[in-house]
């Protein structure tokens, strides 16, 4: 299952420690030792999220183990999970994975979320247990119907791609569509491309332009790159090219190669923008960079016709050779036709 390697890393590295629910930053830390030496585990464990974090105390690991600990063995569930955490990283105690799927199903079977998560990680990917799809899905499952957006919209890409479960578009959009509805930009373009392609749903191209929308401004280069094609081709929108030219841009300056094509050819055709070769140049030539073969195209055309560019023969082959190593025919042709002139 070669997302849950994604997951795993969203799971336990990308959420961190749960923040202390009974402390804030400010907490008096002798207050909270003496209170857990006096065997509270809610200040067990927040003694253990200051030497975690080094709030009111020198940062120290072995530490923080210690109280977080006692506070499990008392069934605070964060602490559970914390201390599986600390078992997966190697922090403060020598890597265990066993030792952290112990704690982590101790977390998850008193309903804590991200233990949750975390159990369904170590199964799909074989970590301290043999490795089990069907028990990974169990667990996020549970997860995900407790509203954890992560774990839902990891759902919808296991249903989307059949990956530990039959392949069903259906419940994937189900699931894309519980995590969208929270905001969670990734499952919104999911959602949206749901929808363009009509998997699982009805073929409804406002609808994908409404959900690429909103990945799109939340900043997600995907869906920006998508908001600008449904524009440019009038899909579930009028069409617009000046709209293309912007969503475009806003994944172009994100790095992405097919948005930086496009927008060059949208300055080279002046098509919602004014035209402007040595803008067009411009984008061809990241897109190219980045190995795009239409751009490296375009880019000797521009330097054969000397547009945006001063007229270049050596450079139009050097880009044409590039295009039809990318298998575009047509620079093919040109690089042949260039070799032939003895450039």
């Amino acid at each position: 299952m070669k997302h849950l390697t994604k997951l795993l890393a969203t799971a336990l590295l990308a959420l961190g420690l749960n923040q202390a629910v009974w402390a804030d930053d400010a907490s008096d830390f002798r207050q909270t030792l003496q209170l857990a030496e006096q065997g509270y585990a809610e200040a067990q464990y927040n003694l253990g999220m200051m030497y975690y974090t080094g709030s009111g105390v020198h940062h120290d690991y072995a530490e923080a183990l210690r109280w977080f600990r006692q506070a499990a063995e008392q069934r605070v569930a964060a602490a559970q999970n914390n201390l599986g955490m600390m078992y997966y990283t190697g922090s403060g105690v020598h890597q265990d994975y066993a030792e952290a799927l112990r704690w982590f199903r101790q977390a998850a079977e008193q309903g804590h979320a991200e233990a949750q998560i975390n159990l369904g990680a170590m199964y799909g990917n074989g970590l301290g247990v043999r490795q089990d799809d069907a028990e990974a899905v169990r667990w996020y499952r549970k997860a995900a119907e407790q509203g954890n957006a992560v774990t839902q919209y990891n759902l919808g890409v296991m249903y989307d791609n059949g990956d530990g479960v039959r392949q069903d578009y259906a419940e994937a959009v189900r699931w894309y569509r519980k995590a969208a509805e929270q905001g969670y930009a990734e499952a919104q373009y999911h959602l949206g491309g749901m929808y363009h392609n009509g998997q699982g749903v009805h073929q409804d191209y406002a609808e994908a332009v409404k959900w690429y929308r909103q990945a799109a401004e939340q900043g997600y280069v995907k869906a920006q790159y998508n908001l600008g094609a449904m524009y440019y081709n009038g899909q579930g929108v009028h069409q617009d090219y000046a709209e293309a030219v912007k969503w475009y841009r806003q994944a172009a300056e994100q790095g992405n190669a097919k948005a930086q094509y496009n927008l060059g050819l949208l300055y080279d055709n002046g098509r919602g923008v004014r035209q402007d070769y040595a803008e067009a140049v411009k984008w061809y030539r990241q897109a190219a960079d980045q190995g795009n073969a239409d751009a490296q195209n375009n880019l000797g055309a521009m330097y054969y016709n000397g547009q945006g560019v001063h007229q270049d023969l050596h450079l139009s082959k050097e880009w044409f050779g590039q295009a039809c190593n990318g298998g575009v025919q047509e620079a093919c042709n040109q690089y042949r036709y260039l070799n032939q002139k003895g450039y």
